[in-house]
């Protein structure tokens, strides 16, 4: 969960994130199952990226997910209004005869994997195959790290959480199902700063508003679902 050195995203005064070190970006694309719930990220376009790059952060840009100086004319108020507490503060535990969940609900992005065939809260309380299958999967499938399942557990030590080996990277999420585009998916541990020059916590999910109406930016709340915020190109990119 550590990436290279010179990684980095750096949150810039009411304008884009600037990112350092060539860290690879590509569409993610939550996908349903069956039963139209989210099921599986797949995997789309891997966009061409320099050592250093942009991403809009204000929602405006015609060159989507990149900066195109939308926010020097827009009025954009980039404020980041996140609490930097480290994430075992904020969360809730939940503690399950197998397992135990954490989860720090203002990091939740809207992506619903924590739904499927079943609520992982409930989920989480039972002891079949079955149920901590599927509590293990939600929790993983989570882009954010809101949700958080831990193996061990002894009083209140948490040990051995169930993070997916991600490779150092961005996700530009697009969610067909409600017909949106969603946050940046950040990866792998690559580390965030704020525009003050301070580091967020590390973490290997994040989320990031790129839709510019979180109210708790720098990261995804949720609001893209909200405002129907859609980006042009990955429209144009799945019917070409």
């Amino acid at each position: 969960m550590s990436a290279p050195d010179g990684m980095r995203i750096t949150v810039t005064k009411d304008g884009p994130f600037q990112v350092e070190g060539a860290v690879p970006l590509a569409r993610q694309t939550i996908t349903p199952n069956e039963f139209g719930e989210s099921w599986d990220w797949v995997e789309g376009e891997r966009f061409e990226t320099t050592q250093s790059y942009r991403l809009c952060r204000c929602g405006g840009s015609k060159n989507k997910p990149f900066c195109d100086d939308s926010h020097l004319t827009n009025g954009f108020d980039g404020t980041e209004t996140a609490d930097n507490t480290p994430y075992l503060e904020q969360a809730e535990v939940y503690e399950g005869p197998v397992n135990t969940l954490t989860d720090a609900e203002a990091f939740c992005s809207y992506a619903r994997f924590c739904d499927a065939r079943g609520a992982i809260w409930k989920l989480i309380k039972e002891d079949d195959p079955e149920s901590v299958g599927l509590t293990l999967r939600q929790g993983e499938h989570c882009p954010s790290g809101r949700l958080v399942v831990w193996r061990e557990r002894s009083g209140d030590q948490l040990a051995d959480p169930n993070e997916p080996d991600l490779e150092p990277s961005i996700g530009v999420v697009e969610d067909p199902k409600m017909g949106v585009s969603s946050g940046l998916w950040v990866r792998g541990g690559v580390p965030v700063y704020s525009a003050e020059g301070n580091a967020y916590e590390v973490r290997n999910r994040m989320m990031l508003c790129r839709c510019g109406a979180s109210e708790n930016k720098p990261f995804c709340d949720g609001s893209h679902a909200s405002i129907g915020f859609k980006d042009e190109n990955a429209a144009r990119e799945t019917t070409s």
